[in-house]
């Protein structure tokens, strides 16, 4: 995969396939389940089928060796009389012998006569106890081959073993119809895990390519981009929070170029001002005295230069300011101050400064945030208020918050307007905010301190009438210890 990076450098990365990986996981664990029960199913069915034969291989032996016990005399001829009334053994081989292990009788008819050393008999007539019996299978190529010897017991004593041995193939073709099904279930059942394995891997792994295809688009400068995904699992709230992620970009995006733009324009403006200025000068002869207005002009917009780019600087590192230890600070004496420190401008303006200022209304925050807003909105208050007019500021307590409002008796500002004043070099009147050395930077810094510092700010105005500006900060009363 290759990833473009910002020099449009290809920059190859490695990774592993999720789709494979996922799908041989998945492959592995299920195929050792299905094997599992495949090898349960088969061996279950085997030890049934066997359980079952041998209940049947005890019946017959022991009918056997019950009927011959009752004989008087044991011998060939008695034996096989007794055995032959005994038609409905149904075995494949029957031997009887004598507690020596002689062959009294032989179903096959071969080794009548002679002396077994099959170990079924051994084992019979070894036992110590009357009632013992034994059996072994076999099974191979779909047939039960099941030997079983019993000793027979008259009075407590042995007086010889019944064997039997049983070839059977129905019950053998039985088992091996069984085991072939249940192997070809589960051969089925594999092949149906691993189609599904597949497709869900896929479908896994093109959910993830999607959303690293819009990664790329993304990263590429296309904010507008947004990734569509199905469903309701862990992937679509993957996509949703991309989704969400892409639209705050694009905003912040929209934000950056909307303030360099404005930054620039509004930086040309002086800028080029003192381009002319300094033109002029150079370029005719003047006396003195206009050459001293020049002058005075070229400071007053180099002022209005280092005012704008200390405010740009201001809103820079509220933006980028770190939480720091905030103190607990009664508003009304910074207020206080703040109002002194103006009140010169305000009687140079014709201004009546009303204030109202309620005791104890501590906030948490930092004592120079604090200044800087009632600065900025207190100093905003005189500059776009009429000559002769008045400006209340006014603090109270309200529930839990403490409540700063100032107050004039300007133009206002017109309610279209109101939406937009606290963005970044927004000027209802840009040739008065140029006039008194507004940058339309003031509130927007006002806005960032007074969120940063978990409080609210609102503005309600009416045009002819006036503008008052209303901060609320949560109160931060603490409890005095009692004597």
């Amino acid at each position: 995969m290759a990833i473009i990076s910002a020099n449009d450098t290809p920059v190859y990365r490695r990774y592993s396939n999720t789709q494979i990986r996922y799908a041989v996981v998945y492959l592995v664990i299920t195929t050792v389940v299905l094997l599992f029960l495949n090898f349960f199913c088969s061996k279950t069915s085997q030890d049934l089928f066997y359980e079952s034969k041998k209940n049947s291989m005890i019946e017959k032996c022991l009918l056997a060796a019950d009927e011959i016990s009752k004989l008087e005399v044991l011998n060939s001829t008695t034996v096989t009389n007794t055995v032959e009334q005994l038609g409905s053994l149904k075995v494949t081989r029957l031997i009887v012998t004598d507690q020596n292990g002689l062959i009294l009788y032989d179903s096959s008819g071969t080794d009548t006569g002679r002396y077994a050393l099959l170990s079924e008999i051994v084992q019979a007539m070894d036992g110590k106890g009357y009632d013992v019996f034994t059996c072994h299978y076999q099974y191979s190529n779909g047939s039960i081959q099941s030997h079983a010897a019993t000793p027979v017991v008259s009075y407590g004593t042995r007086l010889g073993c019944v064997y039997m041995m049983e070839y059977d193939t129905s019950q053998g073709r039985l088992i091996k119809s069984l085991q072939d099904n249940v192997l070809r279930i589960t051969v089925v059942l594999e092949v149906v895990l691993i189609l599904f394995s597949l497709f869900f891997s896929n479908t896994f792994s093109r959910r993830l390519r999607q959303i690293m295809a819009s990664m790329r688009i993304i990263q590429q400068g296309d904010y507008t981009h947004k990734v569509r995904l199905g469903g309701h699992d862990e992937l679509t709230f993957l996509g949703d929070e991309f989704n969400d992620l892409t639209e705050k970009l694009q905003t912040s995006e929209q934000k950056r170029r909307r303030f360099v733009s404005d930054a620039s324009h509004e930086l040309k403006t002086p800028l080029a001002s003192i381009k002319l200025l300094a033109d002029s000068i150079l370029q005719n002869d003047m006396d003195m005295e206009t050459v001293r207005e020049f002058v005075g002009d070229i400071g007053d917009e180099a002022e209005r230069l280092n005012r704008m780019t200390a405010k740009l600087l201001s809103l820079t590192k509220v933006d980028g300011r770190v939480d720091e230890d905030c103190e607990i600070i009664d508003v009304a004496p910074t207020v206080e101050r703040v109002v002194r420190m103006l009140s010169t401008i305000a009687a140079q303006n014709d201004i009546t400064m009303e204030v109202r200022l309620e005791d104890h209304c501590p906030i948490l925050i930092l004592e120079d945030d604090l200044y800087q807003i009632a600065f900025n909105l207190i100093e905003n208050g005189i500059k776009y208020n009429m000559p002769g007019g008045r400006l209340t500021v006014t603090l109270r307590r309200q529930e839990e918050n403490a409540v700063l409002m100032i107050s004039d008796t300007g133009v206002g500002i017109p309610e279209d307007a109101l939406d937009h004043i606290f963005e970044r070099f927004y000027r209802v009147d840009k040739a008065r905010s140029r006039a008194t050395g507004g940058s339309g930077l003031g509130l927007a810094i006002v806005r960032a301190i007074v969120q940063r510092n978990k409080g609210e700010i609102f503005v309600e105005s009416t045009v002819g009438q006036g503008t008052t500006f209303i901060v609320s900060f949560p109160l931060f009363d603490t409890e005095e210890d009692e004597a």
